[in-house]
Formats: structure tokens, sequence, C-alpha cells
């Protein structure tokens, strides 16, 4: 059966149909739903990759309504991750997509990762689960890129794309690189997304623990958004080898 690359018409204006060929052939996996994840699954999806994996076990609670996709007011307690199924089978119901109701483990990640991606989005917001699957990609020798802190920030103008190793003025990225360093022995070699606004100190908070977060700052509406695009451009700049930094 013939694909339709009709609705991406504009796309092919900017990028070319070999582009869109390689997009098409691409498979990108989105690990974590939530601000920045969403928007980042939704800009991949809408580029045209044709194959995708999504992987969130959470469900949509009611102070992620000020800044995730999936969230509303009608669908509190319902499965990130069936939520942007839906959705993503909306914008391209020719997608292959496969989707992860699970929190990130060793074992879940090894077995994702048997699936050859061609390119990770790393959007998980704690730290144990994201040094879990940024090791073991890195180790796969798969490409990733990785959002750090969208906390506690205002500006969208201060984003930056650099190597883990060249994040500054956020403590979460500090954090990662940490312990990338000292439990695994990496230093460098992960593409970050970070901002170098320094977060509102007063707006942190103390959590109960749940899902190896301990804290959490406060955030806006359109910040992790950003990131989520910023990360999805990383991605599909480099699957097109089209001015990537």
């Amino acid at each position: 059966m013939t694909k339709d690359f009709s609705w991406l018409s504009r796309t092919e204006l900017l990028i070319g149909d070999d582009a869109l060929q390689k997009l098409a052939n691409s498979h990108v996996m989105v690990v974590g739903l939530g601000g920045v994840g969403s928007f980042a699954a939704e800009f991949i999806a809408r580029s045209g990759v044709g194959k995708m994996t999504i992987i969130d076990g959470d469900v949509v609670d009611p102070t992620n309504r000020n800044r995730q996709l999936p969230a509303l007011a009608t669908n509190h307690g319902v499965s990130k991750a069936d939520i942007m199924k839906e959705r993503l089978l909306a914008i391209n119901p020719e997608l292959d997509l496969n989707v992860i109701k699970q929190f990130v483990n060793p074992e879940m990640v090894q077995e994702q990762l048997e699936s050859n991606p061609n390119y990770i989005i790393d959007a998980i917001d704690s730290i144990t689960p994201k040094l879990t699957f940024l090791s073991i990609a890195y180790l796969n020798q798969i490409p990733v890129v990785s959002s750090m802190g969208a906390g506690g920030k205002l500006d969208p103008t201060l984003l930056k794309v650099v190597d883990i190793s060249k994040t500054y003025n956020c403590p979460f990225a500090q954090q990662i690189r940490k312990n990338l360093k000292n439990k695994f022995g990496i230093k460098r070699g992960i593409k970050a997304v970070f901002s170098t606004e320094l977060p509102a100190k007063d707006s942190i908070i103390l959590t109960d623990g749940k899902n190896y977060k301990k804290s959490a700052y406060g955030t806006i509406s359109y910040l992790p958004a950003v990131f989520g695009a910023v990360t999805a451009s990383v991605v599909i700049r480099d699957l097109i080898k089209h001015n990537s930094n």
C-alpha cells in the first residue's frame, strides 16, 4: 500500500523529498511524556518520522495541566501514553507506533533498545531512571539528546544545545553529569538541551519521593514545550544531516 505523504507537502518544500524519505524510514524513541516529552513526541510525529516508540508509565495528575500536552481537566488518572497514542495516530494514521506503559528500569531499557532506534529523546525528569536510560543508550552507541531541567525557568531564549559536559547553571544537569561520571565513567558524548538561566530558588518544593523525585521546581506553561521543540529539532536535523549542533 502506498503511503500518503500529501499532508507533509509544506515540510517537503522546506527540506526536500530525500530528507522526507529519511524521516519516513527513521525510528525515534521518546522516553517520558511530560511537559517536555509530550511536545517533543508530537513534533517528531508531525515531521513525518515513520516509526516511533513512546515510553511513560505515569497517569495525568491535576498539577500536570499547566504545562503537559496530554493533561486536561477531563482525563485525570488516564495513562499519558494512551492519550499520546491516540493523538499521534490522529496526526499520522500510518505511523508505526510502539507504546510502552512502564516506568524506566534497566531490564525494560535493554529490551526496548533491541529495536535499534535511530535516535532517542530523553525527557525523563527523575535522576535515577534518567541515568539508567542514558548510560545504557550510551553503551549501546545509540544517539541521544537529553533534556535537562526546565523547572524554575522563565526565559525560552536562553536554551542551548551542547555536549552534556558543557552544561552550567542547571542543578539537574550537574547531578546528571556527576553521576554519569562517577557511576558509569561517562564524561561526554551525550547531547543536552539546557537553559543558562539560573533557576528561581524560591520556587522549589519537597515532594514525597514518588517516582524517584524528592523535589520539584515551579514551572510555566511554555518553557517545557520549548525544551520539547528544541530536542525534537536536534533529532530531525541530525536525521537529515541539516545544520545540527
